[in-house]
Order: C-alpha cells, then sequence, then structure tokens
C-alpha cells in the first residue's frame, strides 16, 4: 500500500492524539513525574510537537542529544490537536496554496501553529519518501497544549533507547515490534 506524501500517522483514540517532544532532564523528568509541564516549561515560546515517533527519535537521537536527553509521549486531546490543526498555517510559502508570499506571510504573523512537513524515517533514522507532520505551537496554542490540553504525559526514554540498542544489533524485527502503533489519523479537509 503506497503512503501518501503528506499524511498525519499517530497513536490516537476516539478522544486523544499521542505526540512526542524531547526535553533536558530538568524539563522532561518533573514533568513525566507530575503530568503536566512544569513552571520552566516556557510558554511564551513555539514548541514543537511530532505524531511520529521515529521523526522524533532523529530529532534527538534516540535521547541522546545534548539538551534532548528525555523523550516525552504527550497525549492530548484530539479536540486540541484538531483546534491547531484548523488554525495553523504552513511554515514555508507554497504558491499552489498561498495567492502570494505577502497573504502567507500576514496569515504566518497571526496563526497559533505552524504547520511543517519533514522526511520521515525508517528505523535506521534514514528519510522516507513520504512527509511527516511536525506542529509548531506559539502564544495561545502553546498555552492551550499545555494548561488544557494535555492528559498525560510519560517519559519513552527507556524504550527509546531499548529500540536504538536493537537496530545497532541489527535486530530491525525485534526493533519494529516495540514501536508505538501509529495509524493514519483522519483529518478533516
Amino acid at each position: 500500500m503506497e503512503v501518501p506524501q503528506h499524511q498525519i500517522r499517530a497513536v490516537h483514540t476516539p478522544s486523544t492524539v499521542t505526540v512526542y517532544q524531547a526535553y533536558s532532564p530538568a524539563i522532561g523528568l518533573p514533568a513525566a513525574r507530575d503530568g503536566r509541564f512544569p513552571a520552566a516549561w516556557k510558554r511564551d515560546r513555539m514548541t514543537w510537537i511530532k505524531p511520529s515517533f521515529l521523526w522524533m527519535m532523529y530529532r534527538c537521537g534516540w535521547g541522546t542529544k545534548e539538551g534532548q536527553e528525555t523523550v516525552l509521549a504527550v497525549e492530548i486531546t484530539r479536540d486540541g490537536f484538531e483546534w491547531a490543526l484548523r488554525n495553523s498555517c504552513l511554515s514555508s510559502y507554497v504558491r499552489e496554496v498561498h495567492p502570494d508570499r505577502a497573504t502567507w506571510q500576514r496569515q504566518l504573523k497571526r496563526s497559533p501553529a505552524r504547520v511543517q512537513w519533514d522526511p520521515e524515517r525508517d528505523l535506521r533514522l534514514r528519510p522516507l519518501p513520504y512527509r511527516s507532520l511536525q506542529l509548531g505551537l506559539s502564544g495561545e496554542a502553546a498555552r492551550r497544549y499545555a494548561d488544557e490540553w494535555t492528559v498525560a504525559i510519560s517519559d519513552v526514554t527507556p524504550l527509546a533507547h531499548e529500540i536504538s540498542a536493537l537496530v545497532k544489533d541489527g535486530d530491525l524485527g525485534s526493533a519494529a515490534r516495540l514501536l508505538p502503533p501509529e495509524r493514519p489519523f483522519p483529518t478533516p479537509e
């Protein structure tokens, strides 16, 4: 089955969507312990959430990059996720979507969320021919994410390290069986 060029794939239920982020232990460990982001988490800056576990692993180096040693699975409300999508703008100008560059720039400044499509990754973190969503949240969206939409936060760093070790040992089958069960997320037009 061919994967569409742009498709949101995520762990989701009728009421929640799981996204991933990686932080320093100073932010990540209290967030996982308390199930909410600590006061040190900056609500006034852009935060990027990723529904793809493997894209997050590419970004954080399986939880080994400095400042990204704690990998979090953040379960958020589906309503919140869909609100962010509805109130988003593409992070880059696309001639086929925007009437002109100036209109896109105005929309980008007003939008509390940004959609960015990056190459999805395989278990060896090599790019695949289709794209994975990153959703940037700022202003109202970042505050809602932290204070209203978050249902649960789990530390999945041990899982990231276990899968990484299996990949390094060449046991891709065992590694694949441990991956979170992501499936296409139905998005309204």
